[in-house]
């Protein structure tokens, strides 16, 4: 009964329009009523531990390094070396497209800003070149929700503190699913578009190519000491964050010479009110989560499932399935948060990893931001591009279906998930 009240208050409160924070504090009480519990100062006592951690610094300093990026050239300089590199190969643009997304997944983390940055460059390009508008806004898309695997990864870190879980293994853990979904979403790409009379880019010179790449590549070496220092144990993630967001400014500031003073404050605000929507839905999902705790939901999700307990293979698909289906009504952050309280106890009484059940976790919510109805990384590229969400969902599927067929490899074969911790622990 407690699992049908949780659930029934959530929906219903998010069902009559009140925002995600407010029904999850809404859930919270209408479970303490539930439960005879009356004292209002678990509500306050909660949403304060639930934004008290130290690792969630690293939120307002990725997406800080985020804003600095776009604005100091480094997104534009990493499209325009991969253009260098494969504009003209038939389709092209669309394996630049793939390219960029998969570095600058590598730099902010967020899904969104990626997004928005590669779809105000690339899809005027793309238009003017005859390519298909709605496939090539289906690829930028699923090109964006890269972000959320490869490090720095803010979906991991905020899995990493609701669930107790290593952010650094979870890091490493993201780099080879990440690259995976790119190549196939390459892959998907190279067949949806052979029959199209698409115009190639030029090919650049060998020069040309060498100056791109030079001026791309203090964006190049951020990844590498990120991974690099989080390998070798000088910082943790939360101080990646902090070395990100300076790198970015100096570099911005310094090197490529485009971020002027007066613009840090906009820059700052900007990712100060990300970051309040974020920790804000945070310090609402500790209410919920002590209350889940308190009710014992887990251990009766345990008991639907105890059939197929035994079988970590099934287990993982079954609840792969159930994130699937959660991600089409809710958005990334708020199913983080929501259902990781939820599943970790499950994770652990199966015996399953949960860094490599964070990993397939973490895919599965980024798949859910360009199914519809929701979608919201699909909404960001409709409305720069002018299409409508229609058009974008018939454009989006082959190459969510790619990367669908690849979370569903990981769950067949984990060890392409496990390996690399395997290298960061040498």
């Amino acid at each position: 009964m407690t699992l049908l009240v949780f659930i029934g208050s959530l929906l219903g409160l998010m069902a009559v329009g009140l925002p995600v924070a407010f029904a999850l504090i809404g859930c919270g009480l209408a479970m303490m009523f539930y439960m005879g519990v009356t004292d209002p100062q678990i509500v306050i006592q909660n949403m304060w531990d639930g934004a008290n951690s130290f690792p969630l610094l690293a939120v307002p300093f990725f997406m800080l390094a985020g804003e600095f990026m776009n604005a100091g050239g480094m997104t534009r300089r990493i499209i325009v070396m991969a253009m260098s590199w494969v504009g003209h190969i038939k389709g092209g643009l669309g394996y630049v497209a793939v390219m960029a997304a998969v570095i600058m997944a590598s730099l902010s983390g967020s899904a969104v800003a990626d997004t928005a940055a590669l779809a105000s460059v690339l899809v005027p390009l793309m238009r003017n070149a005859g390519y298909d508008v709605n496939r090539s806004c289906g690829l930028i898309a699923c090109g964006g929700i890269i972000a959320p695997v490869i490090p720095p990864s803010i979906g991991m870190i905020l899995y990493g503190v609701t669930g107790g879980v290593s952010i650094t293994k979870l890091f490493i853990a993201g780099i080879v699913p990440g690259v995976l979904m790119g190549l196939a979403i390459m892959i998907a790409w190279r067949w949806s578009i052979q029959r199209d009379p698409v115009k190639a880019e030029p090919r650049r010179s060998m020069a040309e190519r060498r100056k791109a790449t030079r001026d791309a590549l203090w964006a190049m070496v951020l990844p590498i000491v990120i991974v690099g220092g989080l390998k070798m144990g000088w910082f943790t993630p939360t101080e990646a964050a902090v070395i990100a967001a300076v790198y970015s400014l100096v570099v911005g500031l310094f090197v490529y010479r485009e971020i002027q003073l007066n613009q840090l404050f906009k820059l700052v605000l900007r990712a100060a009110e990300t970051t309040a929507v974020i920790m804000f839905l945070v310090s609402a999902a500790g209410v919920s989560a002590w209350l889940i705790t308190t009710a014992n939901i887990p251990q009766q999700l345990a008991e639907l499932v105890e059939p197929i307990m035994g079988n970590k293979m099934l287990l993982t698909f079954v609840l792969m399935m159930l994130v699937l289906v959660v991600g089409t009504a809710l958005d990334f952050t708020p199913t983080v948060l929501i259902l990781t309280p939820v599943l970790m106890p499950v994770l652990k009484q199966a015996g399953i990893d949960p860094v490599y059940f964070g990993v397939l976790f973490i895919m599965n919510n980024a798949i859910g931001l360009v199914t519809p109805p929701v979608g919201t990384v699909l909404n960001v590229v409709c409305g720069i591009a002018r299409i409508p969400m229609s058009g974008a969902i018939r454009g989006v599927l082959p190459f969510m279906f790619a990367q669908t067929v690849v979370l569903m490899l990981l769950v067949v074969f984990p060890q392409i998930v496990m390996w690399p911790l395997q290298w960061m622990t040498r």
